[in-house]
């Protein structure tokens, strides 16, 4: 599990937050010190897949309060060109339940794989 710099989790920061092939990025609203808890804004998911990655805007899907160990900081320079992907498209008066399906199924698989105490990332 990764340590992030409480410097690092400030508002309106983009962090990602990995699992299997799946990659959930979100905008930081506000680390809770407290509870060591970042609750964050779902932007996209990014799939990694042979071809290309597939992107799932998750613009309007519900927020999250997750430990703040298991984000990562996300690289300009790998989020500049997928959030311009999702930016150029207006968002959706509600997100599709395909894509809140894959939300809910990728926090799910993660949070049990993170009860059971396995490592998460490398």
């Amino acid at each position: 599990m990764m340590n992030i710099s409480l410097d690092f989790l400030q508002p309106g920061q983009i962090v990602s937050l990995e699992y299997g092939d799946r990659n959930l990025y979100a905008e930081v609203i506000q680390f809770v010190v407290s509870r060591q808890l970042c609750w964050v804004r779902p932007l996209l998911m990014v799939t990694l897949i042979q071809e290309s990655p597939l992107i799932t805007d998750l613009r309007d899907a519900s927020d999250l309060l997750w430990p703040a160990n298991l984000f990562r900081p996300a690289l300009d320079t790998e989020v500049i060109s997928l959030l311009s992907q999702v930016l150029a498209k207006e968002p959706k008066n509600e997100t599709d339940s395909a894509a809140k399906q894959q939300l809910n199924q990728f926090i799910h698989q993660l949070w049990q794989s993170y009860q059971e105490g396995l490592e998460i990332r490398d």
